[in-house]
């Protein structure tokens, strides 16, 4: 199956290479696009030297921190466009490892949607304190049940996406970012009757560079959730691979970001 690895980058220099490398070497089906902020520390200039070694390596600079939502879309219409089987997020920080990559690539052959799962047997959290590992507890325990989805790890952005339900839930449709971004693609994928499966990870703290999540995304998430829980799903029909609005200013973003990305 031939597959592209999404990973958003902001300030991620010190880990973007090494886990690149590993990813690379799972699986000669794979293939890498870092969508990158404009990193301050140069993530996005290292990437594009690596290039030319590797084929499999490409690279989406965008003008700014434009946040994790419009990232993910960013690598879904790059999947889209170029044929991709199927769509796989990670983050860059070391969190997600590459080791669990063949276990999500092995269930995606026979589920629409693979989560890698923190909360389901055999999974599990290193380095957290207690306090985290609670509100990450509560908040999939109330996305699960407000939202009524047969899922543990709702929040995980370790998953793998099959080009049909890009095509029918049009994630672009979706204003949120962070944790409600990936919970409401979550009940899109549900509601459209598509199947979804965990495969439990070990989800491990970083070790190199700063963390960039927001306690605070939590409680907007928590928002995200009601509210998203009173609505009638999107009807399913092929996603164009739209920006974030119809307008000119971002048909043009979008035209940079394909010209930014070598096609």
């Amino acid at each position: 199956m031939h597959t592209l690895v999404i990973l958003p980058t902001y300030n991620e220099a010190e880990n973007v290479l090494p886990l690149s490398r590993e990813i690379l070497a799972v699986d000669g089906g794979l293939e890498i696009l870092v969508v990158d902020d404009n990193s301050p520390d140069g993530t996005g200039r290292l990437v594009e030297e690596a290039r030319p070694a590797e084929r499999r390596l490409h690279l989406l600079s965008r003008p700014g921190k434009l946040g994790l939502g419009t990232a993910y879309l960013a690598g879904f219409r790059f999947a889209l466009e170029q044929g991709y089987d199927a769509a796989l997020t990670m983050d860059c920080d070391g969190s997600h490892h590459p080791r669990h990559l063949p276990d999500i690539l092995r269930a995606a052959a026979a589920h629409e949607l693979v989560i890698g799962s923190r909360y389901v047997p055999g999974g599990g959290i290193v380095n957290w304190p207690r306090r985290r590992q609670a509100l990450s507890s509560f908040a999939n325990l109330y996305a699960r049940l407000l939202l009524r989805l047969p899922v543990n790890d709702i929040t995980s952005g370790y998953r793998c996406y099959r080009r049909s339900v890009l095509e029918t839930v049009d994630p672009f449709g979706i204003r949120a970012s962070g944790y409600s971004f990936l919970e409401e693609m979550c009940w899109r994928v549900h509601r459209a009757g598509f199947s979804i499966t965990e495969v439990p990870i070990v989800f491990e703290q970083r070790t190199r560079g700063v963390s960039k999540i927001d306690s605070s995304e939590i409680y907007r998430a928590a928002l995200h959730v009601l509210a998203t829980a009173f609505r009638r799903p999107p009807a399913p029909g092929l996603a164009r691979g739209r920006a974030e609005d119809e307008t000119p200013a971002a048909a043009e973003r979008a035209e940079a970001e394909r010209s930014a990305a070598g096609r």
